[in-house]
């Protein structure tokens, strides 16, 4: 899949473990893991929204686009 979730490094960077987001954003730890290993299919706006807002970040800071192309030339 071209979309690419960077949520772990955003983590990374802030500090931040999976049971302290999941409690900040209201959201199982099975289903933040889900988003955070990319293999989610979708997102609600709402909790891109929360996740931004516990990071202090931006939409694009998680999520990434990569054309197949980039994707097989950058492994």
């Amino acid at each position: 899949m071209p979309i690419i979730v960077n949520l772990d490094v955003m983590m990374a960077k802030r500090k931040i473990s999976l049971n302290e987001l999941s409690e900040r954003v209201d959201l199982t730890l099975s289903n933040l893991s889900i988003l955070k290993t990319g293999k989610a299919k979708a997102i609600r706006f709402s909790t891109l929204e929360a996740i931004c807002k516990a990071l202090d970040c931006q939409p694009g800071d998680i999520l990434e686009y990569v054309t197949d192309k980039e994707k097989t030339t950058n492994r």
